[in-house]
């Protein structure tokens, strides 16, 4: 069977030569802990690119299609076809000892996951490669990264949408050319290693049902119980836990899994319990009611103070005022931090380090008052420097109405050498590539000079069609919004009920001696999870509603996905946060680029590069918030020296010692 793409020779690529197994499934919805695996496909691919393999069937879930309007295979259509545990092990031959490479590589690798998993078998993967990932590295000049758009791009023909076979078969000619542009741009792959999955004890547990009255604080001696208290539970008791729990929900209370600082009481018959609850609760100084006490206490709860809803008061962002569509930041609006937190990073340029040094031209401030943006549409990337001189060339780039740029891609337009670029490697794909490098001092006055096509060298060869025929600037898909740190922008309604979950998308030069982790904070009004659960970070990648998820991309971009619509009244900000595991400081990280994604494989709405932080190794990087009835998007920028679980105890987490 030939694959549909442009050319099939891949065999040039040394550094990308891998066996390759290419995925596609079709599901009764989104959630792999509950949904199933209707339709799956697997193509498999040598170092050389040729097809080695194929297979595809109809799978009987044994319960609602779901969605037939999208996948288009029905009940009746499903009736016969084989239950997934039937071919399970065929799949798995064609998996093991290969990268499983999927556009949207998570979703595809969960499902399987479960799948084998309900089947009591392993699933025999150990590395992924997302083609959406390593596109968003390209970065090529189409209007969004969704697998039809990038076929059109890559000139892959595409036959039946939606149909997994067809889809493989397509993603095996975009996987050809994207590895060829990666080539070009000497670009490391994403892999993903992808630890075995054996059970289902990984998946989250049921949704809690939200408590619908904010924390009114720690009980009192003797006094009643509040609606919004937060309670937890240790020890031996003789109504049942079960039973405890349910009346307290009932009565109004938030029953805790943990005990914090934010805890109400703790019900316990052991008051010198030896218990992790019973010792926190000394240490925090939480008061402790017996369960006879406490059920006295049940049969009168005092009326609490409700969340806001959406539609009530402004939320945690008063201070921000908004421009044609986007909010600027007022000088004095501080965000918020959970406390206590060593001071904020500055935004402001270290003095010469020496008396009487000459200030590069990149840390010379534009004028307040100009309005001249020569950098406008134009992606700059900084080479070399020292991190301040780097952020502030970056800063300036941002300025100057450009966007600056973190890694190379096909839509960087110019380079900015800096003292000690010379050695990056990415120095020499310059020249081939047909992009302009410029000294420290262009940022000064970098005038109206042309511009490259996209990362196309002039009469280059296009990967797709293998004319030459460099990109047009009417082609160019239009430039997500660039963002200053603190920069806020309203999204936009939805168009639909069921609007898709948006992304938060946080990626930084690829690192060899600093594991960073992004993480998400769903918050209420007073800036507190409401349970721990809330709280999403590589060990607990969803939370239980499954409104909010971590996506591991690659060693160097992970993503917040939020199901907005979807979050309760009481969620009022989603606060994403990225932390360094070791003594690796964000000085030594660099820059960090934020985009807030649509849905996937969307145009970004909007972009900003993060890079004040020095010796912090914790960062808030963005978060969407409630403003009244609209979303905002606001890139934060504000780092920490503490580490990650002091940021999760000033958010009401229960972080053990």
């Amino acid at each position: 069977m030939t694959l549909s793409s442009p050319s099939r020779d891949v065999s040039g690529l040394r550094d990308y030569a891998f066996d390759w197994a290419l995925v596609d499934v079709e599901t009764s919805g989104v959630i792999a802990r509950r949904d199933r695996v209707l339709s799956v496909a697997v193509v498999t691919i040598g170092p050389d690119g040729e097809q080695t393999g194929e297979f595809s069937t109809l799978l009987n879930p044994g319960c609602d299609p779901g969605p037939v309007h999208v996948h288009g295979l029905t009940a009746e259509r499903l009736l016969g076809a084989p239950t997934f545990e039937q071919v399970a092990g065929r799949i798995g031959a064609l998996l093991q000892d290969r990268v499983l490479v999927a556009h949207n590589a998570q979703f595809d690798y969960d499902f399987l996951a479960h799948e084998f998993a309900r089947a009591r078998l392993y699933l025999p993967v150990s590395q992924r490669l997302c083609t959406l990932a390593l596109n968003r590295q390209v970065d090529p000049p189409a209007a969004d990264m969704k697998l039809g758009t990038l076929a059109a791009h890559y000139g892959v023909e595409q036959t039946r949408a939606h149909d997994a076979l067809d889809d493989t078969r397509v993603l095996a000619g975009i996987l050809r050319a994207t590895l060829r542009e990666a080539a070009r741009l000497d670009l490391p792959l994403p892999l993903v290693a992808c630890p075995p999955r054996q059970d289902v004890q990984f998946a989250p547990q049921p949704p809690k049902t939200p408590c619908a009255y904010r924390n009114p604080g720690r009980a009192e001696a003797d006094g009643p119980l509040v609606q919004g208290m937060k309670i937890a539970i240790t020890g031996e008791t003789a109504t049942s836990r079960a039973e405890l729990e349910a009346r307290s929900v009932a009565a109004g209370l938030n029953v805790m899994s943990s005990v914090s600082r934010h805890t109400s009481a703790l019900v316990t018959n052991e008051a010198g319990s030896a218990s992790a609850k019973a010792r926190r609760a000394a240490a925090e100084g939480v008061p402790v009611i017996d369960e006879h006490t406490f059920l006295r206490l049940l049969g009168d709860v005092r009326a609490g103070t409700p969340h806001r809803g959406a539609a009530e008061g402004a939320g945690a962002s008063e201070g921000v005022a908004s421009v044609s569509g986007v909010a600027a930041a007022v000088p004095g609006n501080a965000v918020a931090a959970p406390a206590p937190m060593a001071a904020p990073v500055s935004t402001a340029v270290p003095a010469p380090s020496t008396p009487g040094a000459a200030v590069p031209a990149a840390r010379r401030p534009i004028p307040a008052t100009t309005t001249v943006r020569p950098l406008a549409g134009r992606r700059v990337l900084v080479l070399g420097g020292t991190h301040p001189a780097a952020a502030a060339a970056r800063t300036r780039v941002v300025e100057l109405g450009g966007s600056a740029a973190i890694n190379l891609s096909r839509t960087v337009t110019d380079a900015v050498l800096l003292p000690g670029g010379e050695a990056d490697r990415r120095l020499r794909r310059m020249p081939e590539l047909g992009l302009p490098v410029h000294d420290e001092h262009w940022l000064n006055a970098p005038g109206t000079a042309p511009r490259a096509a996209s990362g196309a060298a002039p009469g280059a060869a296009s990967p797709a069609t293998g004319s030459s025929s460099p990109e047009r600037e009417a082609d160019r898909p239009p430039s997500p919004l660039v963002l200053p740190r603190g920069g806020v922008v309203d999204l936009p309604a939805p168009q639909r009920d069921a609007a898709p979950p948006w992304h938060i998308t946080a990626a930084w030069e690829p690192q060899e001696a600093a594991d960073i982790d992004v993480v998400a904070f769903v918050l209420d009004e007073d800036e507190q999870v409401t349970f721990d659960e809330d709280f999403v970070f590589y060990g607990a990648p969803e939370n239980p509603a499954g409104t909010v998820r971590l996506l591991t991309d690659g060693p160097a971009e992970q993503t917040i996905a939020v199901d907005l619509a979807s979050l309760p009244p009481a969620s009022r900000r989603v606060a994403v946060a990225a932390a360094i595991d070791g003594e690796a400081t964000f000085g030594d990280v660099g820059a960090v680029q934020v985009t807030a994604v649509p849905s996937t494989g969307a145009a970004p709405l909007a972009r900003a590069t993060l890079d004040a932080a020095t010796t912090e190794r914790t960062l808030l990087l963005a978060e969407f918030y409630r403003r009244g009835p609209v979303w905002r998007f606001r890139a934060v920028g504000q780092g920490y020296d503490d580490g990650l679980a002091n940021l999760a105890r000033g958010y009401g987490v229960d972080i053990a010692d």
